[in-house]
């Protein structure tokens, strides 16, 4: 590993910013706590300018190089999720029902980590844009941070973003050009029928029978409307109906989400629920309603930019310590909205065994922040370089 000397020696004040934030998880856009903590070490480091209040607790920190030039971007995401922390560790959340189980406390510490030694060297041209992003989980404060105009406001040209990966070796960094996370869609189908005596199914219409009938025939356009070459998740999740062994109900209620990286399978899939729904209802005497909710977009690396990741990545890591055609994930991520304003790249940087994401068990490893750090503030020297 080709870490940074000076980021290596910033590894325990980077463990112990991220063991901070461990301890108050916050959700959505309402982080008040993490906010305050970020622009706290940001005054500290010595940034050049802190504009906060971005999407409600978004922050962009501004340090200059030497003489002008453009304006790379950093992204870390900071909010937690709705989970009960069971790691046992001595920074547990102090927020019952909230925790950090996701690893966006590391991603803070890492870019934190970088600001610092960017502040403190200013061995690059032009600007850095440190972007300290709410609502990845829930709310999508990528797109609303694009949406309050930061990449022309701070004439942001590349933007890039790391996260973490329980399960992958220690420090080897995972990415590929072009798609590399999903879209992330919502389907919610409201089937009516006529409810009634169990014993007396000639005087009802069944709504149970007909969305039986509807989740089954929804799983055909994924064998039988779709290219096997391509990639394509339909998962039902949820269905509700029914009160009791004797009453036939009124309606039932049929929940999931769809997975694609690609704008025509996405329609393609529309369409066919559309007309799936509606015929597979009528066909059992039942009406249906279709409500498809778009999510987060795909995730889409830059061929380019990814390229120059790679190069980067391969001299922090080696170039044995980079996956550059990683198979791409069904998972979603809105750093995707950045990516559609900004040619950049995303990378999953390998932890180590442990419990994964979203799991109550799970904790960043903080010996990678100094590798993700170190990759941050080289991705800046290159692109930017001192004339």
């Amino acid at each position: 590993m080709a870490i940074i000397n000076r980021i290596g020696d910033l590894g325990p004040k980077m463990a112990e910013w991220r063991q901070h934030l461990h301890t108050i998880p916050e959700l959505s856009f309402d982080c008040p706590k993490t906010s305050a903590f970020i622009k706290a070490r940001l005054e500290e480091i010595g940034v050049d300018a802190i504009h906060d209040g971005i999407a409600q607790t978004g922050i962009v920190a501004i340090i200059k190089g030497q003489g002008n030039g453009p304006t790379i971007g950093l992204r870390a995401d900071f909010d937690a999720l709705p989970i009960t922390e069971e790691t046992g560790v001595p920074y547990a959340s102090t927020h019952p029902g909230q925790m950090h189980a996701c690893g966006h406390d590391g991603h803070t510490a890492m870019l934190l980590g970088a600001a610092q030694y960017l502040a403190e060297t200013r061995n690059f041209s032009g600007s850095v844009a440190l972007i300290f992003q709410p609502a990845e989980e829930a709310g999508g404060g990528g797109e609303v941070m694009v949406q309050a105009g930061i990449m022309d406001q701070f004439d942001i040209g590349e933007v890039y973003a790391i996260h973490n990966a329980p399960g992958k070796d220690f420090g080897k960094f995972h990415t590929t050009a072009g798609p590399i996370m999903a879209a992330a869609d919502t389907f919610h189908i409201h089937v009516t029928g006529k409810g009634g005596h169990a014993a007396r199914p000639y005087d009802s219409v069944d709504p149970v029978v007909a969305a039986c009938g509807i989740v089954t025939a929804l799983q055909t356009i994924v064998s039988r409307n779709h290219n096997t070459a391509g990639s394509l998740v339909i998962s039902t999740t949820q269905i509700h109906t029914g009160t009791t062994d004797n009453v036939i109900p009124e309606t039932a209620y049929i929940n999931g989400t769809v997975r694609t990286f690609d704008k025509e399978v996405q329609a393609m899939v529309v369409a066919r629920m559309k007309e799936i729904v509606a015929g597979t209802a009528a066909a059992y005497g039942c009406e249906a309603e279709l409500e498809f909710e778009f999510g987060y977009p795909p995730t889409v690396n830059d061929a380019g930019k990814a390229a120059f990741a790679v190069q980067v990545a391969s001299e922090v890591a080696g170039t044995e310590g980079v996956d550059d055609a990683i198979t791409p994930v069904m998972g979603a991520e809105d750093f995707s909205y950045m990516l559609e304003a900004r040619p950049g790249a995303y990378l999953m940087l390998g932890q180590g065994d442990g419990a994964g994401v979203h799991h109550p068990k799970y904790d960043f490893n903080d010996e990678i922040a100094p590798i993700g750090a170190s990759f941050f503030a080289r991705l800046v020297e290159t692109a930017q370089p001192v004339s």
